[in-house]
């Protein structure tokens, strides 16, 4: 078990701390790939396909998402290229690569993912309080841009302004939820553009409450749904002592978590949250579920 295991008192998720901010990500795929951390794969679908109806009605620009606790840039490096998470997870657990220095590694990421890149690749910049982790990032060309700002108790840089003002389609968000609350999302959105509000897509867990982020959006035209009748694997429980205290809060919730969290994985709900005029097709058609 690795030091990162113990219990947050307030959330009750083993963290992670350790792994979330190192000089490159050798360590973050070994130590998360033990417990089978794979919603940024969902992340890459879902995205993928909102990116693909927002391309329908922005041809004129390669389209920008806002990737919120974007850690090294996974997904971004799912969205801009040709590569899987269980191709992430081989690489950076290489025997190959586990003698690199991190600016060896910098060098050969560069030219992994160069080689890579999707034809319609978007515009991928990374926001997260990680500043080694968002560095990484841009030094290694998975990341167009990156802010190591924490816009929980900060406003945004003149820098992170500028890039917002210039154009988002999509804030995302896997894996932050819960770390991050709706004063994130105001300080972005407070940035966008007033004639065109970008859509935002975020997965939450299913025991963390995603109401007040909705009705944050709300004060902003957009309107949030919820993807019904679907749930998205985040992570195995890293013990007893985790997978409990989630079904206790769940039960709590009176949320079934039958065949999903009793069976020893974090689940998550999806959220879509667009401008009225937008969201007259429903999420499930617009993802193709």
């Amino acid at each position: 078990m690795h030091d990162g295991d113990t219990l947050h008192e307030k959330s009750g998720k083993a963290n992670f701390d350790l792994i979330y901010d190192l000089e490159d990500p050798r360590e973050y795929f070994n130590v998360l790939g033990e417990f089978g951390y794979s919603i940024p794969q969902h992340g890459y679908r879902l995205f993928s396909a909102l990116l693909e109806a927002r391309r329908e009605e922005i041809s004129e620009r390669p389209l920008r998402v806002v990737d919120i606790c974007c850690s090294y840039g996974v997904n971004a490096a799912l969205l801009k290229y040709e590569t899987t998470l269980e191709d992430l997870y081989a690489r950076y657990g290489s025997q190959e690569l586990s003698g690199f220095s991190c600016e060896e590694l910098v060098e050969s990421d560069a030219a992994f993912y160069r080689e890579r890149r999707r034809e319609k690749a978007p515009e991928v910049v990374g926001l997260d309080v990680a500043r080694n982790a968002v560095s990484y990032g841009i030094r290694s060309g998975i990341l167009d841009a990156g802010f190591a700002e924490n816009l929980e108790e900060d406003e945004p840089s003149d820098e992170l302004r500028r890039a917002v003002v210039s154009g988002v389609d999509l804030l995302s968000v896997t894996g932050g939820v819960g770390y991050i609350s709706e004063h994130t999302f105001q300080r972005l959105l407070d940035c966008a553009p007033g004639d065109r509000a970008p859509w935002v897509a975020a997965f939450a867990l299913r025991w963390v409450s995603y109401e007040e982020i909705s009705e944050a959006l709300s004060a902003y035209g957009l309107v949030t749904e919820k993807l019904e009748g679907h749930t998205f694997t985040q992570r195995r429980f890293t013990g007893d002592e985790e997978r409990e205290y989630v079904l206790d809060e769940l039960a709590k919730m009176d949320v079934d978590t039958t065949g999903k969290e009793d069976e020893g994985w974090y689940h998550a709900n999806f959220y879509l949250s667009r401008p009225a005029k937008e969201a007259e097709v429903p999420v499930e058609k617009l993802l193709g579920l």
